[in-house]
């Protein structure tokens, strides 16, 4: 196999939605309502006549731990984190995000299927289930898996009851010390009923390549596989209009395979800047009876790995300009909801952020329709940990029965979106020493080329000596390091590939809004409050400042681009406060667990979307008690000068130069003395003009609060959900960027209150109940839509302060 060069068109097999009819040949089903739930033993749960009228009516997908309450005592660790260079074992309690997920739980349903006969087949598909699923259907056991992030399904055909109700049970098991972060518990993704005609589509059979793509045109290639004899498929492809542009029909089918090429003329190509997508619909029919029907949208683009170009994506070179993303989505926890989703991507989106690395898990197929749809590229990973164990009771039970099969699932689930570039096959497993992780590695990157032979493989390595001194980073297709900028030239000289990628970087920590004096470059450092200093300097013992890495993009064009750990902060992994209660969440995030920006978003902005502008000052300016005292102030900015102002008074001109790569990305002032006021900087360009400005100002004592969402209007689905912005100003409108005021919340009309989020790494107060503290002045409220239309308002409340109140709207349809 060509290990430089790939080239790939995808599409996606819609599994979207609650229900929908495929020309009546097939009706996919998603169970979500209806369901019964309850944590604990119930060995006779799995059976038709259980009595379970008193369990907990949940809708799915479904987080069990997210309610919370959280405890320290859960999941206490004395571990030393070989990841983090411990050498030493200390107590950890907030490693996977002291939310009660251990214990075993079971879910319960019924369904029918009205148009079942002898002829139909019955898929159960489960896109994620936290963990180790046994499945139960009309008392019997139709299977089980292991791998909470993976992708599968049964035939279940032989356990259907005719057309009668159908009882589905499922008995989930979470264990202590099996994740490193919080995992979330429960059917945290969507289940779905897949019923077809027996002469069908086998499932995630079908593969759409491009062969050949020029100005002119593009050539499309389909393969597929369907159960039958005498058989014939139709493919229809329309443009994202819904113009048909092509047919063909196709009768030849060997070994149940049927190939197909098509021309498509002047072909419109995927990219992050035009995420063009066509539709192709698929029918198969057995002589001239339609027997089955697909739709599937796809992308055409090209990707290219080489020595000579680094990445190119369409012929053009580019680096990557991408984030880790854990699966949690903060206050709803794991349970995946596409308008969350799409709300992480926009933010990410106006960063200027092009691509995400689903760290460390398979990503949910919402994700990636979001990022086929929104032009983000997405490196796909699967595993953490493979034969060698990282936590005593992780993946390493599973990976001799099940490292295969997940994978397989994965890249058939999957590969058809034009968003996914590149595979991961692990991430800083401990199997980077020796010959059997060599091995090992190989094995797996040969199941994904037998999968897919169009896209490259990657690990994450921070092992980079013993990766060099193996043979296991030169085997990779791509080699990741993770963090380790020192040893970059080292490995670049040393590995046959000709380039480099930033598979995992920075480690930046910070909690937003908060800073610390002296300012200063540290790793490691820890206050007595438990929070991160925001002026973006301090790291981890492994990593690096986001600077760093800047600067290897900059200078070496052999360094194909990077991920940052991470876009968003994520339950579990409180470092560098592993040891301290009550941290319970991640400081890592460019924006905050509510999903807020910290001043690094401004900065990654101002480097990676410079088609706008970015003009951030930090810190913020009510400082009372530190008059006359150093107060460094920084600017992240697009523009490479600017002067600063404090009540008018210039305090000079400042330049990025390469003194440091500090004064490189970022304008500094470390020598202003803090005085109430207004703080100014005025922008220049590149001919000492003044270009753009932006002042902050002290404020008084919080007043009123303001409210802003994220959308306008919700769709009436009982799904949707806005993110509503509080923020606490005086009587004059200016921000209090230090409110700590408790507030509360409440709903009215056609929507519900759903979480809340502040952003606080050390908050214990439970995201679902309607109150909480503001944390650096902001919080983020959630409101869901039901299934009516019509207003709703949230209405906000805090003691001594003048109500915030906002309306928005929820309708059936929205364009």
């Amino acid at each position: 196999m060509n290990k430089t060069a790939f080239s790939l068109v995808g599409c996606f097999i819609f599994f979207c939605g609650a229900y929908f009819s495929e020309a009546q040949t097939r009706e996919v089903i998603t169970l979500k309502k209806q369901w019964k739930f309850n944590k604990g033993q119930h060995p006779e749960a799995s059976k038709i006549e259980f009595d379970d009228s008193n369990w907990q009516n949940v809708t799915v997908p479904h987080d069990w731990a997210i309610y919370g309450p959280f405890d320290k005592e859960v999941d206490k660790q004395t571990v030393a984190i070989t990841q983090n260079g411990e050498t030493i074992a200390t107590e950890k309690t907030g490693r996977t995000g002291a939310l009660p997920y251990i214990g075993e739980g079971w879910y319960r349903t019924a369904f029918s299927l009205t148009n079942f006969d002898d002829n139909k087949k019955v898929l159960l598909l489960f896109e994620g289930a936290m963990a180790e699923p046994e499945v139960f259907l009309n008392s019997k056991k139709v299977g089980e898996w292991k791998y909470g992030y993976s992708y599968f399904y049964f035939d279940v055909t032989p356990y259907i009851n005719g057309k009668d109700q159908n009882t589905l049970a499922v008995k989930l098991t979470n264990i202590g010390k099996s994740s490193r972060w919080y995992p979330g518990a429960g059917l945290y993704r969507n289940v779905r009923v897949i019923v077809k005609d027996k002469v069908s589509f086998e499932q995630w059979s079908t593969f759409i390549t491009t062969p050949s793509i020029s100005i002119d045109e593009a050539k499309v290639n389909i393969k597929t596989n369907a159960f039958g004899t005498d058989l014939k498929l139709v493919t229809e492809i329309y443009d994202k209009d819904g113009h048909k542009i092509n047919a063909k029909e196709t009768e030849n089918i060997i070994n149940n395979e049927f190939e197909q090429n098509l021309k498509i003329n002047r072909p419109q190509l995927w990219s992050p800047e035009t995420p063009y997508l066509y539709t192709a619909v698929l029918k198969l029919f057995k002589g001239t009876v339609l027997k089955d029907e697909i739709t599937q949208r796809f992308g055409i683009r090209t990707i290219d790995y080489s020595p000579d170009t680094g990445f190119s994506l369409n012929g053009k070179t580019r680096k990557f300009k991408g984030v880790c993303l854990h699966h949690d989505l903060g206050p709803i926890g794991t349970a995946v909801n596409k308008s969350a989703l799409r709300r992480q991507l926009s933010i990410l989106k106006d960063m200027g952020c092009d691509a995400i690395r689903s760290a460390h898990n398979m990503p949910s197929l919402e994700q990636l329709e979001l990022c086929d749809e929104m032009g983000f590229m997405f490196l796909a990973e699967s595993f953490d940990e493979w034969k060698k164990p990282k936590v005593e009771n992780g993946y390493n039970r599973f990976f001799d029965a099940y490292a295969e099969k997940d994978v397989v699932n994965l890249v058939r689930a999957t590969r058809n979106h034009p968003s996914i570039i590149m595979w991961s096959s692990g991430n800083e497993v401990p199997d980077q020493w020796g010959s059997e992780g060599v091995k090992r590695a190989k094995w797996l990157q040969d199941i994904f080329h037998r999968e897919d032979p169009t896209r490259p493989v990657t690990v994450g390595m921070d092992q980079v000596k013993a990766v060099m001194a193996s043979g296991f980073g030169a085997i990779m297709d791509v080699p990741g390091l993770n963090y380790r900028v020192h040893l970059y030239e080292e490995a670049y000289e040393h590995f046959p590939q000709g380039f480099l990628l930033g598979s995992e970087t920075a480690s930046t920590v910070s909690s937003r809004g908060i800073y610390k004096f002296p300012v200063e470059i540290a790793s490691m450092k820890t206050y007595p409050d438990l929070q991160s200093s925001s002026y973006d300097l301090e790291y981890c013992s492994w990593s690096n400042l986001p600077d760093d890495d800047f600067e290897l993009q900059d200078d070496k064009p052999w360094v194909i681009g990077e991920f940052v750990w991470t876009g968003f902060d994520y339950l579990g992994e409180p470092t560098p406060y592993d040891d301290a209660w009550p941290s319970r969440s991640s400081y890592f995030g460019i924006n905050d667990l509510a999903g807020l920006p910290k001043d690094r978003f401004y900065l990654y902005r101002s480097r990676w979307n410079t088609e706008v502008e970015t003009l951030h000052i930090l810190p913020h300016w009510n400082w009372e008690g530190r008059e006359g005292e150093v107060t460094p102030v920084f600017v992240y900015t697009n523009y490479n000068s600017a002067e600063l102002f404090l009540n008018g008074k210039s305090l000079g001109v400042q330049t990025k130069n390469l003194k440091t790569n500090q004064n490189r990305y970022r304008l500094m002032w470390m020598d202003v003395k803090y005085e109430s006021g207004t703080l100014k900087v005025v922008a220049l360009d590149d001919d000492g003009n003044p270009a753009a400005e932006k002042e902050i100002k002290t404020s008084g004592k919080p007043y009123k609060l303001v409210l802003d969402s994220n959308v306008k209007r919700l769709k009436a689905n009982g799904e949707d959900l806005a993110f509503i912005t509080v923020s606490a100003v005086d009587i004059n409108g200016i921000p209090c960027p230090t409110a700590t005021n408790q507030l509360n919340f409440e709903v009215s009309g056609n929507g519900r209150f759903r979480a809340a989020c502040n952003g606080d790494p050390t908050s214990l107060e439970p995201f679902h109940l309607p109150t909480m503290k503001l944390f650096s002045g902001k919080l983020v409220v959630l409101v869901q839509s039901t299934e009516n239309v019509g207003n709703i308002t949230l209405t906000v409340t805090g003691k001594h302060l003048e109500k915030g109140q906002l309306t928005i709207n929820s309708e059936k349809q929205i364009p």
